[in-house]
């Protein structure tokens, strides 16, 4: 059994967890990829190669050790392979859905044959550890008597909240919408994430001691100050909430809106609630339904938002789905300016993609059209010549004279992507912004400009990765417990585990 797993890369290939066909999964909102047999999961993981040089490890914001998990996962030591994962990443069944995988990027396997599946057995870890009962609350057995606020509960502001607590200080969540997650919960559709996943990591929280404070919009119907009063530390971690536009003749006609407008209220319809409740507290709600059933829908953008897009408009039904991507068609193979470990710039094809759509790319969006009611029946695009160095990165684009055409269209989705966090706040309390309107925090202590007053995730950095999200939150949480009690904190409980668990 140990000489196949030592030769496991050679004996198996990636296979990665088989959907539900196409004409079924599109019938609903659940997720739809099934979990691999046993024997397929002990395969895949006997294709780590337990490198001597583990890049996967540098190609993981969050450090995963995932040699050593992969071997746990070969050998079924469940328990031991969720202590590993857990070791340096808060919320494995987030990352193993929706995360990219630049660890896969990483994989020194991926240097001439396709990587390791990490994250389908990162996935698989965590709920093999729920099913066996190995997740369970975290008390600590001290308090600190210190009191931090975490303004925004996406998975920055929930990996602070959870090391926070994990070391004794009481903790308080504020979320303005109506329940936890940030975009987890209103932003990625459920068939990606079913948000009875983000439950069940919320209620742990809760029993471990974290509070969660809802349709508490700080700025808006809770005071800062106030806040600051109350409490020894604030982490801002609302994330990159302002979406970049398009600026274009006809923007104001009806039928054209934000990806997040669209996205938040069916991920509502699906949770059974009122999909226009929250106008004017939470974010990205309209006071109108936005429905794909029978319209034309054109997605602009070509990222993992405009992908969902596609998916929520073909099980809405659609009458088509078209998808506009302002940059040229990649090809399969990796391009020289993005050699092994970087993520490289390849043709991909999303799940939603694969459910039908049509995909032109270099087009640029020239014009919406509408009737003489003001509403959208059409866009003008053209299509681009793009111009490339030597090595194959884009110059520039020009457009090709004659080529413009207008395309039906009802609905315009907007999908390119964020530019900065909402500013009110910020302004409101002369909070320093770095040159694009994001918080401006020390990256290596994360303080802002107010000397009680950290920031991390988006908000921070600017739009970006779940992973990043998270190990902004865990190191963030460092500096704010560092800054509470003037020292690196240290649990009571000396086993090793749980020293890991907090601050490892």
């Amino acid at each position: 059994m140990k000489q196949e797993k030592i030769t496991g890369f050679k004996l198996y290939e990636r296979e990665l967890p088989q959907g539900e066909p196409v004409e079924q999964r599109i019938t609903h909102y659940k997720e739809f990829t099934k979990p691999y047999t046993d024997e397929k999961l002990q395969q895949q993981s006997a294709r780590c190669m337990d490198c001597g040089v583990p890049f996967c490890h540098s190609g993981c914001p969050l450090g995963n050790v995932i040699p050593e998990f992969n071997d746990a996962v070969f050998h079924e030591k469940w328990e031991e392979a969720y202590e590993i994962l857990s070791s340096t990443n808060n919320f494995p069944e987030f990352t193993g859905r929706i995360c990219p995988a630049p660890c896969e990027s990483s994989c020194v396997l991926n240097i001439n044959r396709p990587a390791v599946a990490i994250e389908a057995i990162e996935k698989h870890i965590i709920e093999i550890a729920f099913e066996k009962g190995f997740v369970k609350p975290f008390l600590p057995e001290n308090r600190t008597g210190k009191r931090v606020a975490i303004v925004g509960s996406g998975p920055a502001g929930l990996a602070a909240a959870d090391q926070l607590n994990a070391v004794g200080h009481s903790v308080t969540v504020f979320e303005k919408d109506d329940a936890a997650g940030g975009l987890l919960r209103y932003g990625i559709p459920d068939f990606k994430l079913e948000k009875s996943i983000i439950d069940r990591r919320i209620a742990l929280m809760e029993q471990s001691g974290v509070q969660f404070q809802y349709h508490a919009n700080v700025g808006v119907n809770v005071f800062l100050s106030d806040i600051l009063h109350e409490f020894d530390a604030l982490v801002l971690a609302g994330g990159a909430m302002i979406p970049r536009d398009v600026e274009v003749p006809g923007r104001e006609l009806n039928g054209v809106h934000y990806a997040m407008e669209y996205l938040k209220q069916q991920n509502k319809r699906v949770a059974g609630k009122d999909p226009l409740a929250g106008a004017g507290i939470e974010s990205n709600i309209v006071d109108f339904d936005i429905i794909a059933k029978d319209k034309h829908v054109v997605i602009i953008g070509s990222g993992d938002t405009g992908s969902d897009c596609i998916g929520t408009s073909i099980r809405q039904g659609a009458k088509s789905v078209t998808q506009l991507a302002l940059m040229h068609q990649l090809g399969t193979e990796r391009p020289p300016y993005t050699p092994w470990p970087d993520y490289p710039d390849v043709y991909r094809t999303s799940s939603s993609q694969e459910e039908g759509c049509e995909r032109l790319f270099a087009t640029a969006t020239k014009e919406f059209i509408g009737d003489e009611n003001g509403n959208l029946t059409g866009i003008k695009v053209a299509d681009l010549h793009w111009e490339f160095t030597p090595d194959g990165r884009r110059l520039r684009s020009v457009e090709n004279p004659g080529s413009e055409r207008i395309l039906p269209c009802d609905i315009a989705l907007i999908a390119i992507g964020f530019s900065k966090p909402e500013q009110l706040l910020l302004d409101r309390y002369n909070l320093a912004k770095d040159a694009k309107g994001n918080v401006l925090a020390n990256e290596v202590t994360y303080k802002t400009s107010h000397n009680k007053m950290f920031s991390c995730g988006d908000m921070r950095r600017g739009q970006s990765l779940v992973v990043w999200a998270i190990s902004e939150g865990r190191e963030c949480a460092r500096n704010v417990d560092e800054f509470l009690t003037k020292e690196a904190s240290v649990l009571e409980n000396k086993d090793a585990n749980l020293e890991t668990r907090a601050f490892g």
